[in-house]
């Protein structure tokens, strides 16, 4: 068997009202779409049609912001006085489109306007006191507007009010006791603000000043929007939505040339871009820029109207991008390496010298997928600083956390599921300490977040493409708005192949009734035999319509999946070594010449087939459930008997025969006659040297040519002396099918001819064949 890695729980059944189905059929979607809006929270009709027909019209307006209306004043009237006015934004994708979008709003009022994207190497996160002054005293810079960031900048932001230069902080942060003393603060969250939606992205926070500077909602910004708020995965609800809803439909028409360019480098189909292709392919890509170099480029590449500049650019962010890839493989292969030379702990703190720290968040999510634990990866440098950043589930809010605890570190920041940090390397033992004590004192359960919420068990017949596009009304899915999950029972999976680069990908095909589904799994490349091993399977996933060159097809996305009962592994074939369980394991040979084989196995977990008693209490005492059935038995039902006594539920056959006598055969009458009539005839033959010519002349397969000589010897045909074969004068009449050697052979060709000659499930169900039939009874 093999289980899950999440606990699967069945959302309980939604029972919508009647007048909310009624508007649901009116809407021509099925009573189980319905049934989602239910258990979402959308049980009104007027939830339903703001949820599935989102309207501009209902977003809020940007002057009910705390400080906005004098936000506006004080840039209209930098503007009317030609003052020169900076943008001060973040290196992630959030930051890069917010400083794109009120750089473009600034300049279509006329504002003169620059911009700069602080350098995480060499700068640091937020507001940086020598950039400021650089800015200040040589560029003579009278306004500065942070995007992004501002919010714990109060040294950089004071400085610059000191020299009369204004700071307006637009950010969207958790925003820490303190606050800077800027001129304005625009923050969904400001303690004197009223805003009705707390959870903008900064680039949505950034829009709201740029439709008050306007006048109205600009529709060419929203492809900005959408990209940068994806990218941050805020919740994708109300503003979000509307954003996010109409910032696609932006992007699938958009004229901006440098993000067409990076779009078709991402073999992204503009006409069917979804939430997916930003968050998956476009956003890493900016957010790659920012951790490893310089990330201005990135404005200049939304913004640029030359074609060779933007079609650079894009090209210089691929192969920024794939660097990131490698460096990232790089980095959590040795951090995992760290872990497992620390003591299990409820929470991962990871930490070593020389890591690239741009990357240390992806390494971190990628740690926490891998072991389902809140993780930190720290980069160490020469001076005792481990600077890192941190990802965390649900159940465990992070900022809030730390967030008493500042006095700890260097710096700090971030929101409930990620905040980097900076600290003292000897101070790592107490950040250690401070968790372990919060997830006790507040009753935090970790576990929670090993359980996959199913929305619902399909059958094979509702994964249709009609159902598919209903789904998709429900999108654009993120946080607070998660895609559904559905479990499928027993799927008729007829294909499984590898894809992707090294093979780590893996595409199913589950066909019923003559029509196929295309399932895929992400990353599971290595598990390709678990979905061909016989047993119960049941997959759970997302599924969608796949969208690509005009064409549409539903898909299945596989995020978990569990095989009950006992799985076969058929490793038949030259690739089947490789294979084999990396985990606790019986190997059972019938013949010790296969020892050979199995280098590097420890003796004690190699058994032989009549050891039955050593076999069941290996079983007993190593708590294994893995067999690895080595080659082939000379006694079919005795293994078969073991198996099944033994009760293995993970069994791998490779079938090792070294001879492959079913190959050759036995030899035929005719190929028995033609060798004596030979012996009689040159009486004696030296076969110890010149056996290979002999087999050769007589047009015999080498080993089916000393089988029928042994064969001849057995029955006094021949005698062998010194390795000279002679024939027997007047030999005794006996059959070929009284020689001992003659009849081994026959069955060993026979297993053989069953044990590699059939399919897997032919073998599978031989091996439980006689168990199955006595449960039956």
């Amino acid at each position: 068997m093999k289980e899950a890695t999440y606990t699967w729980e069945l959302k309980k059944k939604a029972l919508p009202s009647i007048e909310f189905l009624k508007t649901l059929k009116q809407e021509k979607l099925s009573p189980l779409i319905g049934e989602f809006l239910w258990q979402r929270g959308i049980q009104t009709t007027h939830e339903m049609q703001k949820f599935l027909h989102p309207q501009l019209e209902d977003l809020h307006d940007p002057f009910l912001f705390f400080d906005m209306q004098r936000t506006a004043k004080r840039i209209k009237d930098a503007t009317t006085n030609n003052e020169k006015i900076l943008l001060y934004g973040d290196y992630d994708a959030d930051g890069m489109t917010g400083v794109t979008l009120l750089k473009e709003a600034l300049e279509s009022i006329g504002a003169k306007v620059s911009y700069y994207l602080p350098n995480r190497f060499t700068d640091g996160y937020g507001p940086n006191i020598d950039i400021y002054k650089y800015f200040i005293k040589q560029q003579k810079v009278q306004l500065i507007i942070t995007v992004d960031n501002g919010v714990t900048g109060i040294e950089a932001i004071d400085y610059a009010q000191k020299m009369g230069v204004d700071v307006i902080i637009t950010d969207h942060h958790e925003l820490p006791k303190d606050l800077p003393k800027a001129y304005a603060l625009i923050h969904p969250k400001h303690p004197k603000g009223n805003y009705p939606f707390k959870e903008l992205a900064g680039v949505g926070v950034a829009f709201k000043l740029a439709c008050a500077l306007l006048g109205e909602v600009s529709l060419e910004l929203l492809d900005l929007v959408a990209i940068g708020t994806i990218a941050d995965m805020v919740p994708l609800i109300d503003e979000n939505r509307i954003l996010t809803f109409f910032g696609l439909k932006t992007i699938r028409c958009s004229q901006r040339i440098g993000l067409i360019e990076l779009m078709k480098i991402a073999s992204i189909d503009q006409k069917a871009v979804t939430e997916d292709n930003v968050s998956f392919w476009l956003a890493p890509r900016f957010n790659a820029l920012g951790r490893l170099k310089d990330p201005n480029p990135a404005v200049e590449l939304l913004s640029t109207f030359d074609f060779e500049v933007a079609e650079t650019l894009a090209k210089d962010i691929q192969k920024i991008n794939e660097e990131r890839k490698k460096l990232v493989e790089k980095i959590v292969k040795e951090a995992m390496e760290v872990l497992l030379e620390q003591p299990e702990d409820a929470i991962q703190i990871i930490a070593k010298t020389n890591w690239n720290t741009g990357v240390l968040g992806i390494v971190a999510s990628r740690i926490l997928k891998k072991t389902g634990k809140p993780t930190f990866v720290f980069a160490i440098d020469e001076k005792g600083k481990a600077k890192g950043s941190a990802r965390s589930v649900k159940a465990l809010n992070l900022f809030s956390a730390l967030d008493a605890h500042r006095d700890l570190f260097l710096s700090f920041g971030g929101h409930h599921m990620a905040v980097g940090a900076t600290l003292l390397v000897e101070n790592l033992d107490k950040l250690r300490q401070i968790l372990k004590e919060y997830i006790i004192s507040e009753k935090i359960d970790l576990r929670k977040d090993k359980i996959l919420k199913i929305d619902s068990v399909l059958t094979s017949n509702e994964l249709t493409l009609e159902f598919a596009k209903e789904l998709k009304m429900l999108a654009p899915f993120g946080r607070e708005n998660d895609k559904l999950i559905f479990s499928l029972k027993n799927p008729y999976i007829q294909d499984v192949k590898t894809v992707g680069i090294n093979n780590q990908h893996l595409k199913l095909t589950h066909i019923e009734d003559d029509l196929p589904l295309d399932i895929m799994a992400w990353g599971l490349g290595p598990l390709a035999k678990e979905f061909i091993s016989g047993g119960e399977l049941s997959i759970a996933g997302e599924f969608t319509l796949n969208e690509w060159n005009g064409q549409k097809k539903a898909q299945f996305t596989l995020t978990d999946f569990a095989v009950e009962g006992v799985q076969f592994f058929d490793l038949r074939g030259k690739q089947g070594m490789r294979f084999l369980p990396t985990e606790k394991a019986l190997f059972l040979l019938n013949h010790k010449k296969n020892l050979k084989f199995l280098t590097g196995v420890a003796k004690e977990d190699i058994l032989f087939l009549p050891e039955k008693e050593k076999i069941i209490t290996w079983k007993k005492e190593n708590a294994s459930y893995n067999l690895v059935i080595v080659d082939i038995p000379d006694d079919a039902k005795e293994l078969q008997q073991l198996v099944q006594e033994s009760s293995f539920d993970r069994v791998y056959f490779l079938g090792l025969s070294l001879d492959e006598a079913y190959i050759e055969g036995m030899g035929s009458r005719e190929q028995f006659a033609m060798l004596f009539k030979f012996i009689k005839q040159y009486r004696k033959v030296d076969i110890r040297h010149k056996f290979r010519e002999t087999a050769r002349y007589l047009k015999l397969p080498v080993r089916l040519f000393i089988f029928m000589v042994k064969v001849f010897e057995e029955l006094d045909f021949v005698t062998i002396v010194n390795g000279v074969m002679e024939v027997v004068d007047k030999p005794v009449h006996r059959s070929l099918t009284e020689s001992i050697l003659y009849q081994k052979r026959k069955k060993q060709i026979e297993q053989e001819t069953f044990f590699l000659l059939n399919d897997s499930k032919t073998l599978m169900n031989w091996f439980y064949e006689s168990k199955a039939k006595e449960e039956l009874k």
